[in-house]
Order: structure tokens, then C-alpha cells, then sequence
């Protein structure tokens, strides 16, 4: 579910994602209904957005990267880069991200002039 819109946003998840999460939720004896992630706290059914926060800077120290520039958001972005770069589909990645506005996606992605020319200039018949 998105945050900001309360809207369904669909994913995609590779063949080896899918067989981690599947052992993950087969370990942890998690059923249909149960948050992939549960929280420790018993007033909060899921992993709070701050917890995985923490946990995933926990992880960049422990790998000796730079905490700023890696965390939750960037873990986001980098698959929505990635499919731009591939494909320069700009609908696909909003459809993926859950953006409303193509103009939003184009934000998000940092897409500047240059960036437009270029494809601009690729797609000249």
C-alpha cells in the first residue's frame, strides 16, 4: 500500500527473492495473514518504518559504507533507476513506483534536459 495515496502498488520480485522469502516465511511459521516482517512490540503488528531504517543502517556500517549516501530511500530508487536505464520506459517505472503524475517519476528520478535530449535524439526517425 502506498503511504502518501493509500493506493495498491504492485511489484515485481526475482526468482531468488521469492525463494528467500518463501524460507523465510516457512522458518518463522508465518501465515496467510501475518506482516512478512512483525515488530518486537506488541502494540505494533509490523516493522515500523523507523526500525527498518535502523536496520538497514545497521547494515551499511557493519559493510563499511557511507550512511549517507545508502539507506531505505536510495534501496527504493535504485530499482526504479535501473528500469529507466534498461528500458527508458517512463510509464513503467511510475506504474511501478505508484505515481499518479508522469511528472513525479520524473523528479524522482532525476531525469534532467540532457537526459531528455539524448533519448530525444535516439528516437529521431
Amino acid at each position: 500500500m502506498q503511504q502518501k495515496t493509500r493506493r495498491p502498488v504492485q511489484f515485481e520480485i526475482t526468482e531468488s527473492t521469492r525463494e528467500a522469502v518463501a524460507a523465510w516465511i516457512a522458518k518463522a511459521g508465518l501465515g496467510y495473514e501475518d506482516f512478512l516482517f512483525p515488530s518486537r512490540l506488541h502494540d505494533s503488528p509490523h516493522l515500523s518504518t523507523r526500525q527498518y531504517a535502523r536496520i538497514v543502517d545497521r547494515w551499511v556500517r557493519q559493510l563499511d559504507l557511507d550512511p549517507a549516501a545508502y539507506g531505505t530511500h536510495t534501496m527504493r530508487r535504485t530499482k526504479a533507476s535501473l528500469i529507466y536505464r534498461r528500458t527508458h520506459n517512463l510509464r513503467a517505472v511510475q506504474l511501478l513506483l505508484g505515481h499518479s503524475k508522469l511528472e513525479s517519476t520524473v523528479r524522482y528520478l532525476g531525469i534532467e534536459v540532457d537526459d531528455a535530449l539524448e533519448m530525444a535524439e535516439q528516437t529521431e526517425a
